[in-house]
């Protein structure tokens, strides 16, 4: 089937199996590897992507669900210079010791600080639950989202 869809603010067009995933999709047609397979099941965050602006699980989307849709990946995201400030803060906490989660955790925590600009540590914990990481313990992943939301709330003084 025919999926058509701006991704990463690109224009894209392509043929896709009626029941592939949009994660797969990313991954295999356009080699947008950022969008990790983990679970497939939704269970685990690894394949987070926005879609129109909401971050869904690339697991549980068909492409051609998202066919008139506007995606924006991790490479997307990070090439715009959006989550600079939330890569350096995971980078300078060791939030990202083996990085296959961290596409993921990054777009979910951008979007609760689009949501919440200050939030605190169990709002933090709380949003980012949906999203597993098997090597950090989350404390350097709340610790990193938690001192972007300080940076950004004094930056904009």
């Amino acid at each position: 089937m025919e999926v058509a869809l701006t991704v990463n603010g690109e224009a894209v067009t392509a043929q896709a199996p009626p029941r592939q995933h949009l994660a797969d999709f990313l991954r295999e047609q356009l080699g947008l590897t950022g969008t990790h397979i983990g679970c497939e099941h939704g269970v685990c965050g690894a394949c987070t992507v926005r879609l129109d602006g909401d971050i869904v699980r690339g697991c549980l989307v068909l492409a051609v669900q998202a066919s008139g849709g506007v995606v924006e990946t991790i490479e997307g995201v990070s090439d715009t210079g959006e989550i600079a400030d939330l890569q350096a803060a995971f980078e300078a906490r060791n939030a990202l010791q083996c990085g296959y989660c961290t596409p993921g955790m990054l777009l979910t925590a951008q979007e609760l600080l689009a949501a919440n600009p200050r939030p605190d540590r169990d709002a933090i914990r709380d949003h980012m639950s949906g999203n597993y990481c098997r090597c950090t313990g989350y404390h350097a992943i709340v610790d990193a989202v938690d001192a972007t939301a300080r940076q950004r709330s004094e930056g904009a003084r």
